[in-house]
């Protein structure tokens, strides 16, 4: 409908806490700045976010619905085995569970998890060299960046332990043959974590298709001093209000 709100889904707003309806608004925003952007995959990727508080609850997509579509009300809230919390026509994606539902619990500072099968993602993920040092992007993921074997489509829930492993500390994943995979402690981070993570693959395989002897590789000083500029962070704060106000221009209706 043209206020952002769906058929059978009832406004929250007013109905959980204050920390809550703040928590599903930002991620509804992710959502949608996704489907602007192109990235997502009709029903078939999932962000979350978790809740403030002891439970480790969170909310994830509900299965079914296009990301265009998505509002604050329509996420799904979740326990970490999986139960659904809440009176919802819509259950959640099994894969989409087992993947988030293994850094909400392992990761505190992982506040917000995103997950992506984009062209550029996916193809980079699939390169036996990974991420290259080919851009400026690049050499800003690159120190931030982890990988994940790729073990089949996500739904033994046995791999948690070892895409844990994989991921450590990291708020950036190349999941091999598989896609991109972004962590943040707000919806900024999360978000501009994966701007730049997507964009540097889009560049790597742009800049492949003159073949791989035809690349420069940035020189390691620069490398080097990429790192250290960019450890403070990048300004996703900064770019945060900006990407609200294009979501109230052409994807109205995400905070009902």
């Amino acid at each position: 409908m043209a206020d952002g709100s769906l058929v059978g889904v009832n406004s929250l707003k007013g109905k959980v806490s204050a920390e809550e309806w703040e928590v599903r608004v930002e991620l509804a925003a992710l959502y949608r700045l996704v489907a602007l952007n192109g990235w997502d995959d009709m029903i078939y990727t999932h962000i979350s976010a978790r809740i403030p508080g002891p439970e480790h609850h969170f909310l994830i997509n509900p299965y079914g619905m296009f990301f265009g579509e998505i509002t604050a009300s329509s996420l799904v809230k979740i326990d970490l085995d999986g139960n659904i919390l809440q009176d919802t026509p819509y259950f959640i994606n099994p894969a989409g569970f087992t993947i988030h539902s293994a850094i909400h619990a392992a990761r505190d500072d992982a506040q917000f998890v995103m997950h992506l099968h984009t062209d550029q993602g996916v193809a980079v993920a699939a390169q036996a060299e990974g991420l290259l040092p080919l851009s400026q992007h690049a050499l800003i993921c690159l120190p931030k960046l982890a990988y994940h074997v790729y073990e089949g489509i996500a739904l033994n829930h046995d791999e948690r332990e070892r895409l844990i492993a994989d991921v450590g500390d990291k708020p950036m994943v190349l999941l091999r043959n598989h896609g991109t995979l972004t962590t943040g402690e707000t919806a900024s981070d999360c978000y501009l974590n994966m701007y730049y993570l997507e964009r540097a693959c889009k560049m790597q395989v742009m800049a492949l298709s003159a073949g791989r002897e035809n690349v420069l590789i940035a020189p390691e000083a620069a490398q080097n001093e990429v790192r250290s500029q960019t450890m403070r962070g990048l300004g996703g704060k900064l770019a945060w209000p900006g990407n609200l106000r294009r979501l109230d221009k052409e994807s109205p209706g995400y905070d009902a």
